[in-house]
């Protein structure tokens, strides 16, 4: 077997792992910044800070949205963030979770687009996420998940 085979086949096995765990622990960072784990609002590694800048936030990214909903928005996506982000960690029900993380992504590449403007959602590579979060579900949970496990 070649050098490039070689190279390709670790590829295929572990480029699972890989895109797990990046969106995932991705997804566990921007739910552990709405809890200020990051530090308060302005510091240097903070987005928001604190859930009150994450709501002003989630307004912005839905101008279409009444007050009343935003509180309820903001919560349903760290929710489904914090799910999601674990289930990829572990590789637990892998194919659903990168199903629901590329749709999740895409209705927030569309809140940004509308919101903030497409270069935004470029800038953070929400459109490269999906499409990775996508390619998870053709891939699978790879070795080193639950999945894997599960089906042993």
């Amino acid at each position: 077997m070649s050098i490039e085979s070689q190279l390709i086949e670790a590829l295929r096995r572990f480029a699972p792992v890989f895109l797990r765990l990046a969106l995932g622990a991705a997804f566990l960072s921007a739910v552990a910044d709405r809890f200020g784990l990051w530090g308060p609002p302005g510091t240097k590694n903070a987005s928001w800070g604190d859930f009150a800048h994450f709501m002003q936030y989630t307004r912005q990214l839905n101008p279409w949205a009444p007050a009343a909903l935003i509180p309820t928005l903001a919560w349903a996506a760290t929710g489904a963030e914090l799910v999601l982000g674990v289930a990829l960690v572990l590789g637990l029900f892998t194919r659903w979770a990168a199903l629901l993380s590329g749709i999740l992504l895409l209705i927030f590449a569309g809140g940004m687009s509308m919101g903030t403007g497409l270069k935004s959602a470029l800038n953070y590579s929400v459109f490269s996420a999906a499409a990775a979060a996508f390619a998870l579900v053709v891939l699978g949970a790879g070795p080193w998940s639950v999945d894997s496990w599960r089906g042993r």
